[in-house]
């Protein structure tokens, strides 16, 4: 089992910056892939950005260029940097563990709401 904990959403103007955290604890050594996930109210949860062990990143179209994924292995911590917020962004964040063999596991969820 692994959990995940998130942490750094809030309340940003447009333009501004977040960055979130997701710490894993329990059986770490089989995680795989990290990412962040989101979803907006009456909306489907979406990828945001995911990142293998190796340091391999993907992201969505609509965050290029604007958010970094990033880990650290050492603290079993993923971050995502987010600059230049918009108020499509605004939308509950989760964190997702992957394994080897697939089993995935989610964070709780941190709130992000972009808004003047």
């Amino acid at each position: 089992q692994v959990q995940l904990v998130e942490s750094g959403g809030g309340l940003v103007q447009p333009g501004g910056s977040l960055r979130l955290s997701c710490a894993a604890s329990g059986s770490i050594f089989s995680i795989y892939t990290m990412g962040w996930y989101r979803q907006a109210p009456g909306k489907q949860r979406e990828l945001v950005a995911v990142i293998t062990r190796g340091g391999s990143t993907n992201y969505a179209d609509s965050v290029k260029g604007r958010f970094t994924i990033s880990r650290d292995n050492a603290k079993n911590t993923v971050y995502l940097q987010m600059n230049s917020l918009k108020p499509e962004d605004t939308a509950v964040y989760y964190c997702k563990a992957t394994n080897a063999i697939g089993a995935a596991y989610w964070g709780q969820g941190t709130q992000v709401t972009v808004s003047t």
